[in-house]
């Protein structure tokens, strides 16, 4: 397994190059690579706990970011992507085992939700969320809502 250097930061903990480093992240994978334009800047960075991984090399590699609770108490995990040269390696394993380590650690339990891309439901599954309803179109992208109940 590669060695990866794991961050969790606030958005004001942050340096000006790793946002833009996550955000060319985010922007490879979802809206070049699945060619999904859509608004990567919606002004929930602001209050989001941020996740990285950097490679040997001080490249960032594989992001996540963690929303704060919302109406239904959950906090909400998205915007999480590998880079395609860095994938098949487990890395977004260990990306959500940090990050539900840290949904931990800041509020109490995994209890949380995430709505996944259709295709990545077993994936997400084999953390323990589970299917809340049917998938939906977003941004032309099937996706289904998710949410894990605490251990």
């Amino acid at each position: 397994m590669m060695k990866i250097l794991w961050r969790t930061k606030e958005f004001h903990e942050l340096s000006l190059r790793e946002f833009h480093d996550l955000l060319k992240l985010r922007i490879d994978v979802f809206v070049v690579e699945q060619t999904c334009p859509y608004a990567e800047l919606d002004g929930k960075d602001l209050e989001a706990v941020h996740l990285f991984g950097l490679d040997h090399e001080d490249r960032m590699v594989a992001v996540a970011r963690i929303l704060p609770p919302d109406e239904d108490g959950r906090p909400h995990l998205g915007r999480i992507a590998v880079d395609h040269e860095h994938r098949g390696r487990g890395l977004a394993k260990e990306l959500m085992e940090l990050a539900l380590s840290t949904i931990a650690e800041r509020y109490g339990s995994r209890r949380s939700a995430l709505a996944a891309q259709s295709h990545l439901e077993t994936f997400y599954a084999s953390f323990g969320f589970e299917r809340k309803g049917p998938d939906y179109p977003w941004d032309g992208i099937p996706h289904v809502d998710m949410v894990r109940s605490a251990e």
